[in-house]
């Protein structure tokens, strides 16, 4: 009042009207802040959605109350007060009053709560006494990220957790969790609900709520032989609260090729083949001979741009989920459509259900979870495997027209007489040729769980698999050009048909007991399992050009072939989790496992982990700085198995019906076909691990640093046995090979709100470096080769090797001078002689870098105000390099076409250049595997660019939201090829693995633009 009455004094002295005016407008401002009212406002998160029961109070007072169902509060407030939000996994916010009578409120979410319950092997534990390397996945975050694979949402979430995929339509998706622990399977083993999943490729990504990845022994010991790889935990959504809620959510969007090569046109194309005939001494091909009366000059075909056009993408889905204590539930039903950028049927399509019921009454709880997906996929098709479409594509001349009504099924093909070129039509051969495969899958479980006494229960779990597959190729009778002509005799349908059924029964009883300041949790368990695998394959072949494409209708005998296999094992398992006084915490693990996979007398193991965790903040006698929150060290060690070998892979293979030649006669008899090691054994994987978490600031900044080693060894790995044994290939599988990973990973999040409420942002980062060796393969250590690539002890799984080269040569006399590289003349490509034995051969190559990236990293950006928000996510590799062998193809000199800079090929007149002259055969080699086509495969990736409005609208719609993102918008790499991140290999293929740095074609990830809504009720 005093501060009222000096400007009412001011004011006076000068004129009494404006005084007078002057003080009725402060006294009223002043009244109006300073009286007792009403503070209205809703609530909601970052997504827009209203969020319930959030605690809203006055600072420094016990005056408060909380949102009601629709995330709306009032409460009576002065000008001078401070309100305070705090929710449950939530970042407190407090917003000063002034001269707001409405403040609205968006909450970020703390996804660092340590308080927060995550699931892990068979239980669950709050996240701070985690004692071993857990990495929770931000799930809205990841899901931004559009895919129908749960897995291909990972990619750059996780520290050393490697995602590949090719950019086709329901492709499979690899991942490696802190390297290559395995020659034959590195895929992780996937928990879903309870239910141990080999692959999650067919449950609808809409319906994950969390998931936590279990990187080390300590956290995956649990499993015993199937952690070995690593473990992926999802939990699915569940029913919470009294109230239905209904939600939908649609994206919608296009998809496109990311990069388009500069390829010859006709009349570049013809000039390189008429060159390379000439250095060749052949005769001009009459097509592409100007002075011919075949020459073609009518047909320029861009087969990019014939091939590429927009994929399109939808995704929709439905939740139900409400419930109460003593039952809850949540149906989600998701539909998932793709078709590919390539001008052809190729395609993907699903529709996935899901229902989660619980519940509990009393001391009993109980719950049941049902999975079932139906998919149809229409796959690209490959005349020779290896030689994928995409590469054929490239390859194709542009003399060759798209379509041909003259040729049997209405596509162009190329001639022999008049252009020799072996080059396939793939939008022809795509769309004749019929590679589809249906799927239907059951999972589910049922579980009930009893108090017996206080603190111990018992549960009992039962899961069930059921997977069935139909595959169906049909080639029928065409002409494609010469090479590519399938006559009616080749025509050919095959057709399989397949089931598998996986049961699992789980026994576990955990007993809870506190004495004191001292807190045990005790797990023991017995788990049997079965695992039954049967296909049928039948084949027709002679079809006419007019054949209903069935079975029946093929002319020549049908063939027919049946595969069948059962699986069994046993496992018994415990855990024992010591806490003392919130301070120190003790975990062990012990797992035994029995499998039929192997012979008797190895068919058993034994694995086991220990960890530790020093809450370090929580010490009484330590005073740490103000602004640390929490301060945390923790470190473990533990052995792992991995089982995932071939089913019989310890009985030999013989063939009962060989004939041996005795004189003029011959004799019956059996020769090996495939040697087997009757004595293989699991391959077994030792972890160490040490880790520091520092958080700061109310945890609003949270840093995590780990270090860990992981070495496999007994690895089955096929080793060369003489060749008189009989046996071919001339391997034998054994446990041969030692592995050893290691490396750093760092994980970095900071949140944080604007004083008024109005703006939030948090930034989320992840490193890791990783060091592969192999330490042993074999007795004698013998090099396992790769194209363009060798295995050795010492070095990298999959190093390039291959050839140094040392320019051109420009004349004769360079030739003659140079060691020996007998076909050689000028033009050709100079290889260094690195032994210096003056002859250029194999012992000639050179390790020229690692194939597997040494760093990956992830950077995530989220940003709110008022009703929008925004989300940035970069991820990326670097340190390791790659073949570009598409290029190597797209390089030859050949008949096939080539890329432009082939156009600048050395000739007298062009001296100054490294690319060699073109010439049919290349003589000399000059397209054999160098470090001409050896490149830098780092790259940094702008994954996803989100941005999104959210409206509240009325009691019934609760809100609304619409959204615009881009995905894989641009790379930033020195690649030359269409994408560094590309994947020449299948999970469980051996050979591939050793090929693992070879781009051969791989279809590139797709730059896709979409559309979202989400609206819930």
């Amino acid at each position: 009042m005093r501060k009222f009455t000096l400007i009412m004094q001011t004011f006076s002295r000068r004129s009494k009207l404006a005084g007078v005016l002057m003080a009725l407008f402060l006294l009223f401002s002043v009244s109006a802040i300073a009286q007792d009212g009403n503070v209205k406002g809703v609530v909601t998160g970052k997504d827009g959605v209203p969020l319930i029961a959030v605690s809203v109070y006055i600072s420094g007072t016990q005056t408060g109350t909380v949102t009601d169902a629709y995330g709306s509060y009032t409460i009576a407030a002065q000008a001078t007060d401070t309100l305070v939000f705090s929710y449950t996994g939530f970042y407190t916010q407090k917003v000063a009053v002034g001269n707001k009578a409405k403040v609205n409120i968006v909450l970020l979410e703390n996804t660092e709560l340590l308080d927060e319950v995550v699931v892990v092997g068979y239980g669950t534990q709050k996240k701070s006494d985690l004692t071993g390397s857990v990495n929770v996945v931000d799930v809205d975050d990841a899901k931004k990220n559009i895919s129908y694979d749960v897995s291909k949402m990972l990619q750059g979430q996780v520290p050393n957790l490697s995602v590949q995929s090719a950019g086709v339509p329901g492709g499979e998706v690899n991942v490696k969790i802190r390297g290559i622990t395995s020659f034959n399977n590195n895929q992780p083993l996937y928990v879903i609900d309870g239910m141990i999943i080999d692959n999650p490729s067919d449950f609808a990504p809409s319906d994950v709520e969390s998931i936590q990845v279990l990187k080390d022994a300590s956290a995956a010991a649990i499993y015993g032989v199937r952690g070995a790889n690593g473990v992926i935990i999802i939990t699915t959504k569940r029913g919470k609260g009294k109230k239905l809620q209904v939600t939908y959510k649609g994206e919608f969007g296009i998809q496109q090729a990311p990069k388009l090569w500069d390829l010859c046109d006709r009349e570049g194309y013809q000039e390189l083949v008429r060159v390379a005939e000439t250095n060749a001494g052949q005769p001009l091909t009459p097509g592409n001979d100007p002075s011919s009366p075949e020459f073609i000059d009518n047909v320029n075909t861009n087969w990019q741009e014939a091939a590429f056009g927009n994929g399109l993408l939808q995704h929709h889905s439905l939740n139900f989920a409400g419930g109460q204590k003593e039952i809850n539930y949540s149906v989600n039903v998701d539909y998932f459509d793709n078709t590919t950028y390539f001008d052809v049927p190729q395609a993907y399509e699903r529709v996935a259900v899901d229902a989660n019921l619980g519940g509990q009454i009393g001391r009993f709880a109980w719950g049941a979870k049902i999975d079932y997906s139906t998919s149809y996929r229409n796959n690209f098709s490959e005349y020779l495997a290896g030689n994928t479409a995409y590469l054929q594509l490239l390859q194709a001349i542009p003399t060759m027209p798209v379509y041909d009504p003259n040729r049997l099924g209405g596509f162009g093909g190329a001639d022999n007489a008049t252009q020799r070129a072996i080059t396939l039509n793939v939008i022809g051969y795509n769309t004749l040729n019929k590679n589809t495969t249906y799927r239907n899958r059951f999972a589910g479980n049922i579980w009930a769980e009893y108090e017996i006494v206080k603190g111990l229960k018992y549960k009992f779990r039962m899961n069930g698999d059921i997977l069935d597959w139909r595959t169906r190729r049909w080639t029928p009778p065409s002409d494609l050009g010469w090479y590519y002509i399938t006559t009616p005799e080749e025509a050919s349908l095959i057709m399989t048909r397949g089931d598998r059924t996986r049961t699992i029964v789980d026994n576990l009883l955990t007993y809870d007991l506190k004495l004191g300041k001292s807190s045990f949790n005790v797990l023991v368990g017995y788990v049997m399992e079965r695992d039954e695998w049967a296909d049928l394959q039948v084949t027709g072949r002679n079809f006419s050009d007019d054949a209903i494409p069935q079975i029946e209708f093929a002319q020549d005998p049908i063939a027919a072939n049946q595969y069948n296999y059962t699986i069994t094992s046993r496992s018994a398992l415990s855990r024992l989790n010591y806490n003392y006084d919130d301070r120190y915490f003790i975990t062990l693990n012990f797992r035994q496992d029995q499998s039929s996979l192997f012979p008797p007398e190895n068919n058993t193991g034994d694995y086991w982990s220990f960890s530790g965790l020093w809450k370090i903040s929580n010490e009484r006698w330590l005073t740490l700085p103000e602004v640390i929150s929490n301060l945390r060290v923790r470190g473990g060690y533990g052995q792992l198995g991995n089982n995932t070998i071939g089913v019989y892979d310890y009985n030999p293979t013989v063939n009962p019906f060989a004939f041996y030649p005795f004189g003029n006669t011959y004799g019956n008899g059996t020769i090996a076909v495939d040697m087997k090691d009757p004595n293989i054994k699991w391959e077994d994987t030792q972890t160490v691990n040490a880790a520091l978490e520092l958080g700061m600031w109310d945890d609003r900044f949270n840093f995590t640093v780990e270090y860990f080693v992981k070495k496999s060894t007994d690895l089955l790995a096929d080793v060369p046995i003489p060749l008189s044994t009989g046996a071919f290939p001339a391997t034998i599988t054994t446990n041969a090979a030692d592995v050893r990973n290691n490396g750093f990973e760092f994980t970095a999040r900071y949140a944080n709100v604007s004083k008024g409420g109005d703006f939030s942002y948090s930034i989320a980062a992840n490193f890791g470096t990783l060091h592969n060796e192999v330490l042993a393969i074999g007795a004698d250590d013998i090099p396992i080769s790769g194209t363009g690539s060798r295995t050795e002890v010492g070095r990298s799984i999959a190093e390039i090797y291959v050839y140094e080269t040392e320019g051109i040569f420009q004349n004769q006399e360079e030739i003659d001078n140079h060691a020996l590289q007998p076909l050689a003349e000028p033009g050709d490509v100079k290889f260094r002689d690195v032994n210096g034995d003056g002859v250029i051969d194999d012992n000639d190559r050179t390790f020229q870098g690692v194939t597997i990236p040494t760093y990956t990293y992830g950077l995530t950006f989220n940003a709110n105000y008022k009703n929008f928000d925004a989300t940035v996510f970069f991820q990326g590799s670097g340190g390791n390099k790659v073949i570009n062998n598409t290029r190597r193809l797209l390089m030859l000199g050949d008949y096939t076409n080539s890329t432009t800079d082939m156009l600048n090929y050395w000739s007298p007149d062009n001296t100054d250049t490294d690319i060699p002259r073109p010439v049919i055969g290349d003589p000399n080699e000059n397209a054999r595997f160098s470090d001409r086509f050896v490149e830098d495969g780092s790259y940094l990736r702008l994954q996803v660019l989100e941005v999104g409005y959210t409206l509240a609208f009325s009691k019934y719609i609760e809100s609304v939201r619409f959204s615009l993102s881009a995905q894989n918008l641009f790379t930033i790499t020195s690649y030359t090829g269409a994408d560094p991140d590309f994947t020449n290999n299948v999970a469980y293929d051996q050979v591939a693995l050793f090929n693992r740095g070879l781009d051969n074609g791989s279809f590139p990830n797709p730059r896709g633009y979409f559309f979202g809504l989400q609206v819930r009720f």
